[in-house]
């Protein structure tokens, strides 16, 4: 059986609850996303609140509102919020993003987000799975929409893709005025194709992509200086 927890460095992750466990995509976006100097930052799918944890760890001047639209992970992600030290400064909400209320416009220094990303994929009998890993609740047109106007005029938007829904996401996100400001790709190894893309988009126009790579592993269950250096602050594992 799979063990219920992720223990991280200042707090513990339970997921036996949540359709889509802890898991490097969330780790890479919760560490890289651009939150230094933001007062409010929004989580959107947050399943078992991992991002919006990483977040408020990274920045204790901040204020993380979580938003998931299943109730299981609304009632796990609370529960893992009200272990740490950080609670005062969070929230958890259930219900659907396209819906926040209006007073929300504008308000979010930085929107972070791990969002389903399966199209036309074959599915699983699993509701519950299925809304986490499926666009059919939350496509990218409708994600980008929302966050085009939940964000801040000078803030940003981290999101962790495929790397081969890099190319049509950023064609999106110009249509709803998202500039893309950086992109890493990584990389399960450096002689290895990426797999996944991590991207920040902003409201003005940018001048220059910032474009870096990142390799995950230099061998087999060995991290590299890079991933380490990304990853330190959570992982047990990394001095």
């Amino acid at each position: 059986m799979p063990n219920p927890y992720f223990q991280f460095k200042q707090f513990v992750v339970f997921h036996d609850k949540c359709a889509m466990k802890v898991g490097t995509d969330g780790v890479l976006v919760g560490a890289w996303a651009q939150v230094d100097g933001a007062r409010r930052v929004l989580d959107i799918g947050t399943g078992s609140g991992l991002i919006a944890l990483m977040l408020a760890q990274r920045n204790p001047d901040v204020f993380v509102t979580a938003v998931d639209i299943d109730e299981a992970a609304v009632e796990q992600a609370r529960e893992n919020v009200a272990r740490t030290s950080w609670s005062d400064r969070m929230e958890v909400e259930q219900f659907d993003i396209r819906k926040a209320p209006e007073e929300w416009n504008g308000c979010f220094d930085a929107i972070v987000s791990n969002p389903p990303y399966f199209v036309e994929s074959v599915k699983c009998p699993q509701v519950q799975r299925n809304t986490a890993r499926h666009t059919d609740e939350l496509d990218f047109d409708a994600l980008l929409s929302k966050v085009s106007v939940l964000l801040s005029e000078k803030g940003s938007f981290s999101v962790v893709l495929p790397a081969t829904a890099s190319a049509d996401f950023v064609a999106l996100a110009l249509g709803k005025g998202l500039h893309l400001l950086r992109q890493t790709w990584v990389h399960p190894r450096q002689e290895l194709p990426a797999k996944r893309v991590l991207m920040a988009f902003v409201k003005h126009p940018c001048a220059q992509t910032e474009i870096t790579h990142l390799p995950i592993e230099a061998e087999r269950h060995v991290y590299t200086p890079e991933f380490s250096e990304l990853a330190r602050d959570f992982y047990l594992a990394l001095r």
